[in-house]
């Protein structure tokens, strides 16, 4: 959380404007004689004032949106309630949607460099964002209105603290939605663990059609980190055979698949025999219910669990699998 003065702004200003009155009452200012020149200094530099750097980096128009990836909420540090100016405010600590319209401000060197609410290290450069509620962290779509700009940052900060402000963009995701001069009206959204596991956050339609699973009665929604921490289950036996899927329990619609790296369990030549091994799964650890969806590639019907950022964040999430259900499985992408 970035630091705020002692006083408020406007008794700030009142006690400045008093000391300057008084200072003239002291003493009569002094005639320039004929043909001098008078010659002001110029102002120092205010370490306080924010706004961009004297040199910008060339081509912030072209740096890529946030990455959403499934991240674990803790209920304490940033997600804590606190007070700022006299207002509390109390975050949001559960994986729940929000949307919300008000004015997007952004700020810039007079933070660069330092930690955010977050414990992470404020950078005017990449694609961020600070919000008083929002669960740290998170990610967001945030849309301008005005020109139809849309981009989507991470969450690691909080502010503003300005009525009618909801969200404080870094330099670039300013720049990027065109609101650098000034506060602009925009409309922000939450991505949601659903949205991320999904796709649904790409909003688009050119992505091979996953068949998501409906989660199991009464299994909360876990993080990855939460998931990945759960204790070991029994050993699962061998991929089942294909069996019809019950009139009570009909195949999920398709949903739009996310790129990244996934972990396979298998493919099948049925959507009914994948999905009947998908609830074996979830019978044994439910856990795992949040992660797990069906594709459908060509004659195939490829049961997955992801997405991962990195390859190497899915292989240690496969060595876990196999560790605590004895399943072997492959790593595979998806661009």
């Amino acid at each position: 959380m970035r630091n705020f003065p002692s006083l408020p702004l406007g008794l700030s200003l009142s006690l400045a404007l008093a000391l300057s009155l008084g200072g003239c009452a002291s003493r009569a200012p002094s005639k320039p004689t004929a043909g001098a020149v008078s010659k002001r200094p110029a102002p120092a530099p205010n370490p306080d004032k924010d706004g961009p750097e004297a040199v910008i980096p060339a081509n912030l128009d072209k740096v890529p949106n946030a990455s959403p990836q499934l991240e674990s909420i803790r209920k304490g540090g940033p997600n804590k309630p606190y007070e700022v100016l006299g207002q509390r405010y109390e975050p949001i600590t559960e994986d729940k949607p929000l949307v919300e319209t008000g004015l997007a401000s952004w700020y810039g060197k007079k933070f660069h460099g330092r930690p955010t609410s977050s414990g992470e290290i404020y950078n005017m450069y990449a694609m961020t964002g600070a919000h008083a509620t929002i669960p740290i962290p998170s990610y967001a779509r945030v849309r301008n209105p005005a020109n139809g700009r849309e981009v989507i940052v991470r969450i690691n900060d909080r502010g503003p603290f300005h009525k009618g402000r909801i969200i404080d963009l870094s330099y670039t995701a300013a720049l990027k939605l065109g609101v650098l001069h000034g506060v602009a009206k925009v409309e922000v959204e939450r991505i949601t663990y659903e949205d991320i596991r999904s796709g649904a956050w790409q909003r688009s339609g050119d992505e091979a059609p996953v068949y998501a699973a409906a989660e199991p009665v009464g299994a909360p929604q876990q993080t990855r980190t939460e998931q990945l921490a759960a204790p070991p289950a029994a050993a699962l036996p061998g991929p089942v055979a294909d069996v019809p899927v019950s009139a009570g329990n009909p195949a999920p619609m398709p949903r739009v698949a996310a790129p990244g790296f996934w972990i396979q369990f298998g493919a099948f030549s049925r959507l009914d025999g994948a999905e009947s091994f998908r609830k074996k799964l979830v019978q044994e650890a439910d856990w795992m219910a949040p992660l797990l969806a069906v594709f459908k590639d060509r004659a195939l019907h490829r049961l997955q669990a992801g997405p991962y950022a990195s390859r190497e964040d899915a292989r240690q999430a496969a060595e876990r699998v196999r560790q605590a259900l004895a399943v072997e499985t492959v790593v595979v992408e998806r661009r």
